[in-house]
């Protein structure tokens, strides 16, 4: 894609679109980043590249642009997740995952360590993002996802993770949380293990407010036209 056309993308849609960084190394990771920063405004750092490279990895992408997303799933006792969460958004993080499948103290705990750590180090108001039901997990009890979705409501996450299909009952039960939806696949492209994968653009016309893409680009031989042809869905 020529540079004034991809300069040419809405910010509004490039600060929709979540780049996944799944690597277990942080050059090759910041070399994809870079290439692909005009189509992206968000980076997602995972468990496998953070156990590689650690908070390398997010002062590396904020320097690039990026707001960085940390999925790490935390949940654990709510000493640990608030002191983790503390850390994270000390050194960058603006969003970092939560799993709701933890009780309510420890939600809380992670959501207030996040937005101390990033207020402590004068930064922006972090996004503590509580996941829902995993888009690989087809077979979820149908309680789940309300149970959590209100449970992230009442500990004052600032949004949810969940499946585009899930989405119209979750902005019933908390209309006000932000809505991210992983699992994103063009049309025509394999799903890979995302059971409840969804096309950029019906995840939008759904009501999602940010898009977790991954494979679907950056496995492609040509990330950089593969996040064209994506983004060109959408504008």
């Amino acid at each position: 894609m020529p540079a004034e056309s991809a300069a040419a993308i809405p910010d509004e849609i490039r600060n929709k679109l979540v780049l996944v960084l799944d690597a277990d190394d942080l050059v090759p990771a910041l070399r994809l980043s870079r290439e692909l920063r005009p189509w992206f405004g968000v980076a997602k750092v995972g468990l496998e590249l953070f156990s590689a490279a650690g908070p390398d990895a997010i002062g590396s992408l904020v320097e690039q642009g990026y707001d960085v997303f940390m999925d790490l799933k935390l949940l654990d006792i709510p000493t640990t997740v608030g002191k983790a969460a503390r850390v994270l958004g000390a050194v960058g993080a603006r969003y970092l995952t939560l799993h709701a499948r933890g009780d309510a103290v420890m939600l809380r705990a992670g959501v207030e360590g996040l937005r101390e750590g990033a207020s402590r180090a004068g930064l922006p108001e972090p996004y503590p993002l509580a996941v829902t039901v995993l888009t690989s997990d087809a077979d979820a009890p149908p309680h789940i996802l309300p149970a959590r979705v209100a449970l992230a409501a009442e500990t004052e996450c600032a949004g949810i993770v969940c499946a585009a299909a899930d989405l119209a009952e979750a902005r019933q039960i908390a209309p006000g949380l932000l809505r991210v939806v992983p699992g994103i696949r063009p049309k025509g492209s394999p799903v890979h293990d995302q059971a409840r994968a969804a096309t950029p653009r019906e995840a939008l016309d759904q009501g999602a407010d940010l898009l977790v893409i991954g494979r679907a680009v950056t496995e492609a031989d040509h990330p950089a036209a593969a996040a064209e042809a994506l983004v060109a869905e959408l504008v």
